[in-house]
């Protein structure tokens, strides 16, 4: 017995005809993510002819046989005819804007990402305040820049290479090269500038393994990073290595070396009722401690987990939707719990490393304690219940305790005696009246 034929048949090629003649059950294909629900997704606002299109009226009264009144053009279509009536007028477009210098300089903040060309730059900023070796203001402003330039450059790059997955997520849909608000040649040319510039600058202004690093974080970030989005869930590991390299390139500004040399041990910096003081570390060669720029490292390697896995948490519909393979939509469970694993890494790396290798007083492990106890049990939180609330949570806290933590290194650095800068103006005063004073 012969199937019906499908009304449709008559706007369809020969190949697909059979397929709609007969048509399959569809597989019941089981969801990767358990947050995979049943929302319609509105694929079809993504192409420009849709409304020159609309769905066949037929009578119900029309004869099987009789042709259906309408204007197959523009290839084959499946339930849909061309309407001239439809055409998008002139008028429906919203007339473009002038790249005037202002709005320009807008969307070069836009390919920036500037909230986190900022937060690199103030990172490698820190690496420059924390390490003991002497620096001039010159250093650290070409240090802070020419990071930016490379975090720039780096942000740019990773843009131009997923306009067509920025598209699909609905907190990228904004972006200056989705929007077409710049041209991907455009783009292009300020990533490739900004590329150059910072490495260059790094190079004449401060040091060749500043600018190394620079370009190294840029071809990470731009290259290994994006390309693996797509592919492995390595990538975030690859994106906590790239966040943990400013601070690096803030220590060699200084001078100071990455690993230890032939001149070189790591010295250990003991606790006072452990050690006489006199074995705290002054000289310079000494203070050139290569434990310190592992615990800047891994300070901000290890905080990059509890902070990304809690956002993608919240957003991993959309990085499903876009087909990233992140650990929020392959595996939710493991998610949590590699943000829970370096949370509780964060406590030996700062508070007992950072004082260990001289950087700052063992002061700094009691009064850290704080910050990582928050932490660490919204993590658990987020392992334990693994929910959005419990996630925002871990993110929350994310955004705060990368400051504190950093200021709190700030104010118990080793060496800085802020006693004498509080009491500075008895200090002065006495040595006024020691200088009137007759001998």
């Amino acid at each position: 017995m012969r199937g019906a034929v499908s009304p449709f048949a008559g706007y369809v090629c020969r190949s697909c005809a059979a397929s709609i003649r007969n048509p399959r059950k569809p597989l019941q294909i089981r969801r990767a993510s358990s947050f995979a629900d049943l929302k319609s997704a509105r694929f079809s606002a993504f192409f420009f002819d849709n409304l020159r299109w609309s769905p066949v009226c037929k009578a119900p009264s029309a004869s099987r046989t009789s042709p259906v009144p309408s204007q197959s053009v523009r290839g084959h279509s499946v339930d849909a005819v061309y309407s001239p009536s439809a055409e998008t007028s002139v008028r429906s477009f919203r007339e473009a804007q002038v790249l005037t210098p202002r709005r320009l300089a807008k969307i070069y903040w836009q390919l920036s990402k500037s909230s986190l060309t900022v937060l690199v730059a103030l990172t490698a900023m820190s690496g420059v305040a924390l390490c003991p070796l002497p620096t001039t203001v010159p250093v650290l402003l070409s240090t802070a820049l020419g990071t930016a330039f490379c975090s720039a450059s780096a942000n740019a790059f990773n843009q131009i290479q997923e306009v067509p997955y920025d598209a699909q997520m609905a907190r990228t849909r904004n972006r200056p090269l989705v929007r077409r608000a710049i041209s991907p040649l455009h783009a292009t040319g300020f990533a490739v500038a900004t590329g150059i510039a910072g490495p260059a600058l790094l190079w004449t202004m401060v040091n060749p393994t500043t600018a190394l690093l620079g370009a190294a974080n840029i071809a990470l970030y731009a290259g290994a990073y994006t390309y693996l989005k797509r592919k492995s869930t390595v990538n975030t590991w690859i994106g906590s290595v790239v966040g943990g390299i400013p601070p690096l390139m803030g220590w060699t500004a200084c001078g100071g070396s990455l690993l230890p040399s032939s001149s070189q041990s790591f010295e250990l910096v003991l606790p006072s009722f452990m050690t006489s003081l006199s074995s705290i570390p002054t000289d310079l060669a000494l203070a050139d401690n290569p434990l310190a720029p592992l615990a800047l490292f891994l300070l901000l390697y290890s905080w990059q987990f509890p902070h990304f896995n809690g956002l993608s948490y919240l957003v991993r519909e959309s990085y499903a939707q876009a087909g990233y393979r992140m650990l929020c939509v392959l595996d939710p469970h493991k998610n949590a719990t590699v943000a829970l694993r370096h949370a509780l890494l964060l406590v030996p790396a700062t508070s007992i490393l950072m004082p260990l290798s001289g950087l700052t007083t063992w002061a700094f492990a009691l009064t850290s304690l704080v910050p990582h106890a928050i932490c660490v049990e919204a993590a658990y939180r987020f392992w334990k219940h693994g929910g959005e609330k419990q996630a925002r949570k871990v993110f929350q806290h994310s955004l705060w305790y990368l400051p504190v933590l950093l200021g709190l290194m700030m104010f118990h650095k080793r060496g800085m005696d802020w006693g004498s800068w509080l009491s500075f103006g008895s200090d002065s005063t006495e040595e006024g009246e020691a200088t009137t004073t007759p001998a």
